[in-house]
């Protein structure tokens, strides 16, 4: 892979606030490449500075090679489209794409042919002489990726794309930002705080927290195997327990869940001492629900012997969301407290949501490989 983009222990402070912390980062050429994190974490400045529209307090940022720290934005070989679209109300559809050529003095006949090819590129063939108030406002999100298309930039920023659109529709231009990127073959740059979105688009994504990078992975990588606590409660839904290492072989590690009063067998080691305290992660997905009413005893899991990885409960709640039922279980702990579990079960069949119902004691189970391991 070819680097495109390089920050070399950027930091960036308002007065007294620490907004990015001594950020390293590559970014390589043809990414599509996700800043994420909650507000305040620093992905919008780390942006803003990548654009030019902020200047590092230290470190330097490097665009294919060049110190572009100091260079002004129109002198940058990157183009940004906005969270609000900033389209032009009072301009044509065509006339908004055209604009920044005509500010860079590119002649009228060039200009067209340009703008009528970035329209084809977001399916809005036909649609030029619109004007932006006329049109939906995910075809005005497209009129705002056309206009910076047209420029042809090294690198396109991506502030929030598709925050202000309804789901459904997020759901549809999440195909077409994915599409038009492969095609168009230019890095892309987006900051979101919607974790499916990361995951839906990015090849890449970075997880921030307070300036920080905490994580970059693969979207597979960060959900599956998250590097610590704050990576995997903010990507997806986890049930987290704190754990002591019992055994740690190569092939299989115990923990004990002192909350619970249970012990989790894993099919691998940890490699750490057993005097380590560690955070178990359970995604809701993976967590089997087995009816505990009939007063059998814990379920068999394939793969992970007797006693392990079983938990009881009783659902408390169910949210049915069509294609899939979210169960909230509580669980007793082992100080006479209670916390509760989440399980999510997909709904193979038209009738699966009607297996579990409130109040119904059950048992919760996962596989051996189900969890993962997070160091304290």
């Amino acid at each position: 892979m070819t680097p495109i983009i390089q920050f070399e222990k950027v930091t960036k402070r308002f007065g007294d606030v620490l907004a990015v912390d001594a950020v390293s980062l590559t970014i390589n050429e043809g990414e599509f490449f996700a800043l994420l994190g909650p507000s305040g974490c620093g992905k919008t400045t780390l942006l803003r500075m990548l654009a030019g529209f902020e200047v590092p307090s230290e470190g330097r940022i490097l665009i294919d090679g060049k110190d572009v720290t100091l260079v002004p934005p129109n002198r940058r070989p990157v183009n940004m489209v906005f969270q609000s679209y900033a389209v032009f109300p009072h301009l044509s559809v065509l006339k908004n794409i055209e604009y920044g050529l005509k500010m860079e003095g590119v002649g009228s006949a060039e200009r067209r042919a340009r703008a009528e090819e970035a329209l084809a590129l977001v399916q809005l063939n036909g649609l030029g002489d619109r004007m932006p108030d006329a049109m939906s406002g995910g075809q005005r999100q497209r009129v705002a990726l056309a206009r910076a298309l047209v420029k042809r930039p090294r690198v396109l920023l991506l502030d929030e794309p598709l925050s202000a659109l309804d789901a459904k529709l997020r759901e549809e231009l999440r195909f077409e930002l994915s599409r038009l990127q492969d095609k168009v073959g230019i890095t892309f740059v987006m900051v979101t705080h919607d974790q499916d979105e990361a995951l839906a688009l990015a090849t890449r994504c970075a997880v921030m927290s307070k300036g920080s990078l905490m994580q970059v992975a693969s979207p597979s990588d960060l959900y599956e195997f998250p590097a610590t606590r704050l990576v995997a409660d903010f990507i997806g839904s986890v049930n987290l327990f704190q754990g002591r290492v019992l055994a740690d072989e190569s092939d299989h590690a115990i923990i004990n869940l002192p909350e619970v009063g249970k012990q989790a067998w894993l099919e691998h080691g940890v490699g750490s001492s057993d005097t380590l305290d560690i955070w178990l992660a359970v995604r809701p997905e993976k967590i089997e629900l087995h009816k505990r009413s009939n007063g059998e005893g814990p379920p068999e899991l394939e793969g992970t012997p007797a006693g392990y990885n079983v938990i009881e409960g009783v659902i408390a709640d169910i949210a049915y969301l069509g294609s899939e039922s979210v169960y909230e279980v509580k669980v007793a702990l082992a100080d006479g407290g209670e916390r509760m579990m989440r399980v999510i079960r997909p709904n193979l069949t038209r009738w699966d949501q009607e297996d579990f119902t409130w109040d119904e004691p059950v048992w919760l189970g996962w596989h051996a490989e189900a969890a993962a391991v997070l160091l304290a």
